[in-house]
């Protein structure tokens, strides 16, 4: 599983490197080998993948270093240490690195916290009100902890499946977890055919203030994360910031961005287009991310797609979030290292023995320039900020991205008795001002449809409904 020192490159074809490759024993088990984990920690590249469900030793999965020349070799504490992990978080203060159950300090010394090996952890996030000695220890059950990062100790604190109701596999599916602003977001992905059919919602946002819970929706949710705040960024709580949080997920409708800006403290939604349904239920979901790639610049991926995003608001808005690329890759993290972009894909998984065509769990590495990302497939896609929902008259509908497209339509229904206009209204200059483009009537349970000009463009649009009505808005970029 290492490759041999060499004075020159380890063999790269089109940016992947073979033997870079996390490959899974034969078994059995035969599970997943994900790369649930990237983290670059004073000169190396720290790798750790990931089995389908909890601890299945055997499976050839473990922490991985590749060090400054270029020569990957699997850590001896790793060594039996088999799980589904996805957490990794920078502790400044005491100079160490977080992944996965591992405590790495800056001389590359791992420690590995034993009561929590059998924790799916999902997220490491910051300490509301110790942080200098403690962080939070997220796993995808729910299950919610202090780890003192200098003494090891581990205390739970919370099992998030009672105190947030969360219903769905093993009562929940948590994804991810950040702190920021005074409040700590945890992220559940929870979602299959019935909320798909309207007849749940299990997926979770929540946050917490120290004091007690807050859940902000009831949708799946993968992905938080933010940059901490400008002034401040240390404690985490910013003063006077024009910083952030993100938070994606989805419903049926379309790509959901939650958006926490400070100035105002408040959470607005924005709402993607989906550039694929292959990242639809909650197994499909595999880890995306919100990364800062290049300095204070979000690399942002989400249902097929790679967006630029900034981590400031102006305004208490957002604007300039930018479709990059759409693929079909699953990948668990990303990164920047040695001026490279890192990413970590999840490959091909036996899924004990349902993959009838694969029989080696394994993943790869790519590695690449950040601009090598516009390379990837043209950005395309659909959605839009209904999809059967119950709507109020003139009440406008969540923004919806309309930039980096190039042909743009809407389809318009209801099932009203009678007709209703729809008035369609863009914010071209993405400071949440709109103006009126056009106005739609639509018959009695009927249907219209309307392209937009070649050119036309702007960073959002939204509709808002002249009557009460179960309506559809959906937008096709090709």
């Amino acid at each position: 599983m290492s490759a041999s020192a060499t004075s020159s490159a380890p063999l790269s074809i089109s940016g992947v490197i073979p033997a870079f490759a996390q490959i899974g024993d034969f078994g059995p088990p035969r599970s997943e080998n994900g790369v649930g984990c990237l983290m670059p920690w004073n000169g190396k590249l720290y790798v750790l993948s990931y089995v389908s469900h909890r601890r299945q030793s055997g499976t050839g999965n473990g922490l991985r270093v590749i060090d400054e020349n270029f020569v990957m070799t699997r850590h001896p504490e790793g060594l039996g240490v088999d799980g589904t992990y996805a957490n990794r978080f920078i502790h400044f203060e005491s100079s160490q690195l977080i992944i996965g159950p591992h405590v790495v300090d800056k001389e590359h010394r791992v420690r590995t916290v034993r009561e929590l090996v059998d924790i799916r952890l999902c997220g490491t996030a910051r300490h509301l009100k110790d942080p200098a000695n403690l962080v939070y220890m997220l796993g995808m059950e729910g299950e919610l902890f202090e780890l003192n990062v200098r003494t090891l100790e581990v205390k739970k604190l919370f099992n998030l499946t009672d105190q947030l109701g969360t219903p769905g596999e093993f009562k929940c599916h948590f994804k991810d977890c950040y702190t920021a602003y005074g409040r700590l977001v945890v992220a559940n992905n929870d979602y299959s055919e019935p909320d798909f059919l309207g007849k749940q919602s299990e997926g979770t946002l929540a946050e917490y203030d120290g004091e007690k819970w807050t859940v902000l929706e009831r949708k799946p949710f993968v992905c938080v994360q933010g940059r901490g705040g400008l002034i401040g960024a240390v404690d985490g709580h910013g003063g006077d910031s024009p910083g952030t949080i993100f938070a994606t997920g989805w419903d049926r409708a379309s790509v959901i961005l939650k958006v926490y800006t400070h100035k105002d403290k408040t959470w607005r939604t924005y709402r993607l287009p989906k550039a694929t349904h292959t990242h639809e239920h909650k197994w499909q979901t595999e880890w995306p991310r919100i990364r800062e790639v290049e300095h204070e610049r979000f690399l942002m991926d989400i249902s097929g797609m790679f967006y630029e995003l900034s981590p400031w608001a102006f305004g208490n808005r957002i604007w300039g979030v930018k479709p990059i690329a759409q693929h079909l890759w699953v990948h668990g993290d990303f990164c920047s290292w040695k001026g490279l972009l890192v990413v970590g894909a999840d490959n091909a998984s036996p899924d004990s023995g349902e993959n009838h065509l694969c029989a080696e769990p394994q993943s790869g590495l790519w590695m690449c320039r950040t601009d090598d990302i516009w390379k990837l497939g043209r950005p395309a896609g659909w959605g839009g900020p209904w999809w059967g929902a119950p709507v109020k008259a003139g009440e406008p509908s969540d923004p919806y991205l309309m930039t980096g497209f190039v042909h743009k339509c809407i389809h318009l229904t209801h099932t009203a008795a009678a007709p209703v206009r729809f008035a369609v209204e863009v914010d071209f200059q993405g400071d949440g001002h709109f103006h009126r483009y056009q106005e739609f009537e639509v018959p009695a349970g009927g249907y219209a449809q309307h392209s937009f000009p070649p050119g036309f463009s702007a960073h959002w649009v939204r509709v808002v409904a002249s009557a009460d009505c179960t309506a559809t808005a959906q937008l096709h970029y090709t």
